[in-house]
């Protein structure tokens, strides 16, 4: 009798283990999933900025050194390979942005141009699309880190391996998405 109850307590043992890690499989899945959600937005944005560059150069090509400040953002943030690199990245990149839109302010006949118009648009759209893509992240981040950490299942964490995954969270000067209407 003794021998089934042992069995019974290590069989329910193991079948609580395995659904708390394939639990945690499954939010870590999820996660990595938030994250290419974002890294899709992050690469729509990227794409646009080269189009920006050159609509304003034909303006503007004086302002060489904006151009390379924006330009470099850009390459460090697609460089970025965690969350906090790049948060840290974007809040570059966001500040180069400002700079190439204070640049275009100047220019009246750029602004009214029927491209730059769309370019603007379309990064407007994709800010917002950044925004909500970071928040799910975010949300999916906090619900997994808290499995991860929460008795029983940091128990389990901590044996296979599981890990507490970082927020993407922008710096107080990227609270605000460039300004692209004037």
């Amino acid at each position: 009798m003794e021998l089934i109850i042992t069995l019974v307590v290590v069989g329910l043992v193991v079948v609580a283990f395995v659904a708390i890690y394939n639990s945690l499989v499954r939010d870590r899945n999820r996660v990595d999933n938030a994250w290419s959600q974002v890294d899709v937005q992050l690469k729509r944005r990227y794409d646009l900025i080269p189009n920006l560059v050159e609509t304003v150069k034909g303006y503007a090509s004086h302002e060489r050194e904006t151009f390379e400040q924006v330009t470099l953002a850009r390459q460090g943030a697609q460089a970025a390979e965690t969350p906090g690199e790049q948060a840290q990245a974007e809040n570059f990149l966001t500040q180069a942005l400002r700079q190439l839109f204070a640049v275009a302010e100047a220019y009246p006949e750029l602004r009214a141009s029927e491209n730059f118009q769309s370019l603007q648009q379309d990064l407007a759209d994709t800010e917002n699309k950044i925004a909500v893509s970071r928040q799910i992240y975010n949300d999916t981040v906090l619900t997994y880190n808290n499995r991860v950490q929460q008795i029983p299942t940091n128990i389990v964490a901590s044996l296979t391996g599981f890990e507490v995954r970082e927020f993407f969270e922008a710096g107080e000067e990227a609270q605000e998405a460039p300004v692209v209407e004037f």
